[in-house]
């Protein structure tokens, strides 16, 4: 067992410290163009930053352009003439990665029986997606949106095209204006959030911190989960693959935790510690009506509409809980 330290955990009480007081308004476009130089230097470290999204988010604004710092697409030590190359650069190799892929499609198609049921499945899953808002403005391009997808499943050995990724890559379409975007922005979340929403490399690994989880700091309902309730947690599998997005209201909410999870604030694989208390809002109900697995699942899924900020505070109070704690070797080289 090993204690954290005490830097770590003062960390944790000033990241949890925004849930006691109202939070501050989000970081907007005058603050954020504040943060640089006349060159176009960050003048603010990348902690200070990072802290701020954790504790406050970022206004719709500047969303894109913070996005592309925090997944890696521009470097924060960047100039603005060089992220101007660094888009330019992006945008030719999207178009170059696009002419190569409709050299190759004949060869996919005759050679790799995998290539046309994956492509089968990404049309399929698309048709699913509604396109427009309830007064029907028209949200996403399903075409553009199709070859992105494509062109990932191609261009990416370690993350296969998986059921949901249609949907994050959704996410990522509404929020900047131009494909090479999009394509770049999802390839960069996916490197930099550790690959923790894909099946054969993220999601086993969190469902299994998130068992360590439980039972370090709620052994009462890791007890129940074990017998009674055996079989709830490897089902939550959705909730990594998808990173939460069907738990909230509004896309806002959405990009508001996936921000976090980007900052690496507080620490590293926030994510199980939003899946903990997601699961600690239904553990009274759970323990009282002594739920099956199946019933367990069926609560969890019925928590939707979440508000992102509450969720995040919740989670970084967890932290802060577990940072004062003698904690097991997995549970810190998984967390920190």
């Amino acid at each position: 067992m090993t204690t954290l330290s005490p830097e770590n955990s003062l960390s944790a009480r000033q990241s949890a410290s925004f849930i006691l007081v109202k939070r501050k308004p989000p970081i907007d476009k005058t603050e954020w163009d504040g943060f640089f130089d006349e060159n176009g230097h960050l003048a603010k470290s990348r902690d200070f930053i990072c802290v701020n999204i954790l504790e406050r988010g970022l206004h719709p604004t500047v969303r894109t352009e913070a996005w592309k710092f925090l997944t890696g697409y521009y470097s924060w030590q960047s100039s603005q003439d060089e992220r101007l190359t660094v888009d330019s650069t992006r945008r030719k190799n999207y178009e170059a990665l696009c002419q190569m892929y409709q050299q190759i499609q004949p060869l996919l198609e005759n050679l790799h029986r995998n290539f046309i049921e994956t492509r089968n499945n990404i049309t399929h899953d698309i048709k699913k997606l509604c396109d427009k808002d309830p007064l029907g403005n028209v949200l996403i391009n399903k075409k553009r949106l199709e070859k992105i997808l494509l062109l990932s499943y191609v261009c990416n050995t370690q993350a296969e095209y998986q059921q949901g990724f249609h949907e994050m890559v959704m996410i990522f379409q509404l929020m900047v204006e131009h494909d090479h975007e999009t394509f770049w922005l999802f390839q960069f979340f996916l490197q930099k959030t550790e690959h923790s929403c894909v099946i054969n490399i993220g999601v086993g690994k969190n469902l299994d911190m998130l068992n360590t989880l439980i039972n370090f700091l709620d052994p009462v309902f890791a007890e129940h989960l074990k017998g009674k309730g055996a079989g709830a947690v490897p089902s939550l599998f959705p909730w990594f693959c998808l990173c939460f997005q069907h738990a909230f209201k509004t896309f806002d909410d959405v990009w508001r935790l996936w921000e976090v999870l980007l900052t690496g604030k507080p620490c590293r694989n926030f994510q199980v510690l939003v899946a903990y208390s997601m699961l600690q809002m239904v553990r009274q109900q759970v323990l009282q009506e002594s739920m099956t697995g199946d019933d367990i699942l069926l609560a969890c899924n019925n928590l939707i509409d979440l508000d992102a900020d509450e969720l995040i505070s919740a989670a970084c109070v967890v932290y802060a809980e577990l940072i004062q704690k003698d904690v097991p070797q997995s549970l810190k080289d998984f967390f920190l």
